[in-house]
Formats: structure tokens, C-alpha cells, sequence
């Protein structure tokens, strides 16, 4: 199997795929085109990507059929056009939680004990303990979390260690009282019934929100009106998430301190310029979307591309995979019970086609001893008595049936 790499990607990972018989191409500076034409050259089954976008030209520039997001997320490939193409997209969820709750939480410290303003001084020859003996401290002040997935339950716990209130909101938990209740419960956190609970409630608010259409601009100025004045807020999720301008007048019109880890206007190279006015506010301390990148996740992150690459070779299957159809528009199942021979799955295929029924998924499974199976046919409508004739109508059939399936 041809497996492109085009990112930074550790070398335990690269050593794994070479390891289990793949063809490994090493290019972590393609992108665009460039990326389109390594797909191409090298013929690659499967591209590996971290930060890369995966557009248009990469689907169609060779033999493609499964992309890993080496990280979690899949919002820099084009999902929809892999699917129309019947390219897999997979990631590495939850193998970057860690690394990315340590900065969340490294960036809480900060902006409490002024920590980069410290260094500053001390390194400007500027000693000012009189100054930066005023801090509020984060025992009991409650950190508010919108979104509580991987990363914002390590988050918590850890929160908890300084002795922090935990206050949560989470669409899921919105969904499932049940589940929320469980949590709370298992976790000692508080569930709060809207986003705006939160943010009344946070003397810290952490945004851990995956990126989907209705998250997008999620934290909006109605929403940070709701903070009180002179609270922390921490962003290492994703920037589209926060109305930037809003979160701007935030800081200058309630006296918010900011941890951000993404940007609204983030470079697209790993250096470059960076002209974000934001950072130039007074209590705003960014960092440079390294988020996930500390040696342990990177690690944990090749380890999980290299058990979805293994698994995609030797079985066919895609674990993590993000762009398979929860519910097909098949509404009747065909279910054969059959000979194990040649040419009795063509047979009934033939008769489906020959009545105009498009097959949406099938199962074929084999009985012990291989004399034997199952098979299980989707179908996009029913099958009519003719046609069901027509496949009883073969020796090494021993019984057909049409389900409907429920809505």
C-alpha cells in the first residue's frame, strides 16, 4: 500500500507504516498544488495530513481512498468532495486531549500571575515585585467550559486539582438530561442548562467547541456581555469559533484578560509575519497553535494513524472514520441465505439490476465450515414478486426473504 505523508509526522510513525509493508513517501512541505501533484507521482492510496488542506485538485490527483487527519478534527479537508469521490476521511480524536488541557490550563496560570509580563520586565532589567504580587489566584473561582469532549473533560479534571468549581455546557449534555445528570454526578461538575449559565457563572471561560456549522461565531458579543468584568477567557479550540472583533471590544470595554492559542488571521506556513492587532492588547497573552504539540501527543497521534493505516490494509476497515452515511435511503432489505459457491452473489446482484434496484449496503456473512451464508442487501424499494422469483430461481439458494425496514 502507497501511503503519501505530507506534514510533520513523527518518525516512530513513518518507521511503523514502512515496518507493516507500506510504501512510504515522506513530502511534509507539499501543499496545494505541489500536494496535488505528490498525490499524483506517487500514486498514493492513502495521504496522511495534519495541518494541510486537502482541497479539490488533491481527491482528483490519483488513486485516493483514505485521508488521516494526523490530529483531531477534519475541518482543513474537503469532506464532501472525499465522499462523493468514496474516499474515507478519518482522524486521531482524543489523542491530542491532553497536551492541549495542559496549555489551556498553562495559559490560566498565566493570565492570573501575569507570568509573560513578569519575564518581561525581568529581562528588561525592571524589578517589580510590588506589581505582580497582585494576583487573584484560581482556588475557588469557577471555570466555565463551553464544550466538554476530549479535551474539555481533561480540562476539568484538572481544574479540579486547583480547586476549582467546574461549570459546563456541552450540546450533547443539552440533548441527553440523562447523561448530563451522569456526569455531574461522576465527574463532580456542574451542568448548566444554556451557554449563557456558563459564561454568568465563569470567573475563567475555556472554549472547547469543535468547528461545525452551528458553532461557527458561537462566541458572539451577546454572548461575552454576559461575563463579568475583569474575567479570564481561554480559546485553544478553533478561531472561527469566536467573533474576534467581539471578543476584542470584550477586552477593551470589560477589562477581559485573554489566553489564546488561534487566530483569526493564523499563517498558513509553520513562520511567517503575524500581524494580529489582537495580540497587542493589554491582558492578552497568545501562544502559536501549538495546542497539541508536545512530544507525548505527537506520539499518540502517529501511533493512532499507524493502527488506522493497519487496519485499512489488512481488513478493510477505517476506524474513526467521519464520513459514512448514518442512515442510507435504503428502505427494504433482501435477506439470502445461500450456498457458499461461486457466481451466486453475481446472480442475485443480476436480478436487482435487471429490476432497476441500486444495492446501498451488503453484508455477506459466512457459516462455520464455509458451506454456508448469509447475505443482507439493501435496497432503495422494494423488490417485486417477479424479481424475487428470479433470485429463489438458482440451486444454490436455499431461502429469500424482503424485510422493510423501518423509518
Amino acid at each position: 500500500m502507497k501511503v503519501l505523508v505530507a506534514d510533520k509526522f513523527e518518525r516512530s510513525g513513518l518507521d511503523a507504516l514502512a515496518g507493516m509493508g507500506c510504501e512510504v513517501s515522506y513530502q511534509p512541505d507539499a501543499a496545494g498544488q505541489a500536494l496535488a501533484d505528490a498525490v499524483r507521482s506517487t500514486r498514493a492510496e492513502v495521504l496522511v495530513v495534519r495541518s494541510t488542506k486537502v482541497q479539490e485538485a488533491v481527491l482528483d490527483g490519483g488513486s485516493l481512498s483514505l485521508i488521516v487527519r494526523a490530529g483531531a478534527g477534519v475541518n482543513t479537508i474537503d469532506v464532501a468532495g472525499a465522499s462523493a469521490r468514496g474516499i474515507y476521511v478519518s482522524n486521531c480524536p482524543g489523542k491530542n486531549s491532553v497536551a492541549v488541557a495542559e496549555l489551556a490550563l498553562g495559559l490560566n496560570l498565566a493570565l492570573d500571575r501575569r507570568i509573560p509580563d513578569n519575564v518581561a520586565e525581568l529581562r528588561a532589567g525592571t524589578w517589580n515585585k510590588k506589581e505582580y504580587s497582585k494576583a487573584r489566584g484560581l482556588y475557588g473561582r469557577t471555570l466555565g467550559l463551553l464544550g466538554f469532549g476530549n479535551i474539555g473533560r481533561e480540562v476539568a479534571s484538572r481544574a479540579r486539582a486547583f480547586g476549582m468549581p467546574v461549570v459546563v455546557w456541552s450540546r450533547r449534555f443539552a440533548a441527553d438530561p440523562a447523561e448530563a445528570a451522569r456526569a455531574a454526578d461522576a465527574l463532580d461538575i456542574t451542568v448548566a442548562a444554556t451557554p449563557v449559565d456558563v459564561v454568568r457563572a465563569a470567573d475563567v471561560l475555556s472554549v472547547h467547541l469543535a468547528l461545525a456549522k452551528d458553532t461557527r461565531g458561537f462566541v458572539d458579543a451577546a454572548l461575552l456581555s454576559h461575563l463579568k468584568p475583569g474575567a479570564c477567557f481561554v480559546n485553544t479550540a478553533r478561531a472561527e469559533v469566536v467573533d474576534q472583533p467581539a471578543l476584542v471590544a470584550a477586552i477593551k470595554d470589560k477589562g477581559l484578560r485573554a489566553g489564546l492559542d488561534v487566530f483569526a488571521g493564523e499563517p498558513t506556513a509553520a513562520s511567517g509575519p503575524f500581524a494580529d492587532g489582537i495580540v497587542q492588547l493589554p491582558g492578552v497573552y497568545g501562544t502559536h497553535h501549538i495546542g497539541a504539540s508536545t512530544d507525548q501527543s505527537q506520539a499518540a497521534i502517529a501511533a493512532e494513524t499507524v493502527r488506522i493505516v493497519r487496519s485499512y490494509k489488512d481488513t478493510g476497515r477505517v476506524p474513526n472514520v467521519v464520513n459514512l452515511a448514518h442512515k442510507t435511503p435504503a428502505t427494504h432489505m433482501l435477506v439470502v441465505r445461500h450456498r457458499d459457491r461461486p457466481g451466486v452473489l453475481a446472480h442475485i446482484f443480476g436480478e436487482l439490476r435487471a429490476a432497476g434496484l441500486n444495492v446501498q449496503e451488503t453484508e455477506n456473512v459466512v457459516f462455520e465450515g464455509a458451506e454456508a451464508a448469509v447475505a443482507r442487501i439493501n435496497l432503495d424499494g422494494p423488490a417485486e414478486a417477479h424479481t424475487m422469483d428470479a433470485v429463489r430461481d438458482n440451486s444454490h439458494i436455499l431461502d429469500a426473504q424482503l424485510v422493510t425496514l423501518s423509518s
